[in-house]
């Protein structure tokens, strides 16, 4: 019996086909767009997290105390080259940097603007973050006084490379002092922080010129996988102020919130298109086939069999659907995961908000199950109404008015 109720209904649910087909259509291509909404949203949160990481904070920064709040160079790791050192022996510290900051002003002839030199060391950033993919334009070089400016920074001075820069501020003695530099590159990093205000010099040059020892830093910041390191160096170093991504950047976590937000919006919006068009294809099938199932009714088919029949036309309606959206998104997120969704024409406006103007999608496996799961229970439901009409049908009623 159930052999049959199988054949029944999938005879049934493709025997109007044009219709069937718009429905499934109509499934498919809501279901690929979602999916690809969904992969651009967490591929743009995920690259900003990424960004931040590689060119700033990592997993884990480590600060001397109050140096947050009060960004002066007597708030400064006086044994950070020694900390440095014994981190590197960790084994769970994929790599890591050692930093000076100070804030000042940088002059041009023409303009100013406050400004924030940070001192690096080039082979210990590439290894870090890959410093030299931030490249826009010039070298990442700092032969020669050279200096590397951050994008907005640079547009604010009206700098280009090989332009000249006076950086100003005081040094570990509280006296003015100033430095001449020649930028050498112009750098994106997606950090609005780092673009707006970031000068990058050559470390030694920087503790030379503000008067500290080499083995003095601001920052050292790691790069981790593990999730207990971050309890093991707040104990290890109690002094010091160890900070977790999330605590440096808690916008960041914001906008994860906020995209799971946006994302379950229009999984809901789209669900309740599925629904509605499974509804209207079922409710007026059913209506068209209403003598056919009062006859079933009359020659003793239960009301279950019946409502299990239509349970699986709409299910086969809605696997199908699946099936094809399934196969149109994997599609369009690879597309989008290898060559992203181009939005230069947009770039300044997306820049300025620390985000990247071409956008590459995130493909995972939850973004197909949850799918899967939703299709199916509204594939379902959506033959409820339908289902009450059957249930109290008056079966002598509906063959005579056909007869």
């Amino acid at each position: 019996m159930f052999k049959l109720i199988v054949e029944l209904a999938y005879k049934s649910a493709f025997s109007r086909l044009s219709r069937t087909i718009l429905v499934i259509s109509m499934i498919a291509v809501s279901m690929s767009m979602m999916l690809s909404i969904q992969g651009l949203y967490d591929g743009m949160t995920l690259n900003m997290i990424d960004k931040n990481l590689r060119s700033d904070s990592g997993e884990i920064s480590i600060y001397a105390p109050e140096y947050r709040l009060n960004k002066g160079l007597h708030h400064r790791i006086k044994n950070a080259l020694e900390i440095k050192k014994s981190l590197e022996a960790h084994h769970d510290i994929d790599a890591l940097c050692m930093r000076v900051s100070v804030e000042g002003l940088s002059s041009t002839a023409r303009k100013s603007s406050f400004s924030n030199v940070v001192g690096i060391d080039l082979a210990d950033e590439e290894r870090f973050g890959g410093f030299s993919k931030f490249l826009k334009e010039g070298e990442i070089s700092f032969a020669k006084r050279g200096a590397i400016i951050g994008s907005e920074l640079a547009k604010r001075l009206k700098i280009k490379i090989g332009s000249k820069v006076i950086f100003s501020t005081q040094d570990s003695s509280g006296e003015i002092n100033a430095m001449a530099l020649k930028i050498r590159g112009i750098v994106q990093t997606s950090n609005m922080r780092l673009d707006a205000t970031a000068l990058y010099v050559d470390l030694k040059k920087l503790q030379t010129f503000l008067g500290i020892d080499t083995q003095d830093a601001t920052q050292i910041a790691l790069r981790t996988q593990s999730n207990t390191l971050y309890d093991e160096l707040k104990n290890s170093y109690p002094r010091l102020e160890v900070k977790s991504f999330l605590e440096l950047y808690p916008l960041i976590k914001l906008m994860e919130e906020m995209m799971l937000i946006f994302n379950s919006i229009t999984f809901v919006i789209v669900m309740m298109v599925v629904f509605i068009g499974i509804l209207g294809v079922m409710y007026v099938s059913i209506l068209d086939r209403i003598r056919e199932f009062g006859i079933m009714r009359g020659i003793g088919m239960s009301y279950s069999s019946i409502r299990l029949q239509i349970l699986l036309e709409a299910l086969f309606v809605g696997l199908v659907g699946y099936l094809i959206g399934a196969l149109l998104g994997i599609l369009m997120l690879s597309y989008l995961h290898v060559n992203g969704l181009d939005l230069t024409h947009f770039a300044d406006g997306m820049e300025s908000f620390g985000m990247s103007p071409i956008l590459y999608a995130t493909i995972k496996g939850s973004y197909f199950t949850t799918t899967f799961l939703a299709i199916i229970s509204a594939s379902l439901l959506s033959v409820l109404l339908p289902l009450r009409k059957i249930k109290h049908l008056n079966v002598i009623d509906v063959i005579k008015a056909d007869t």
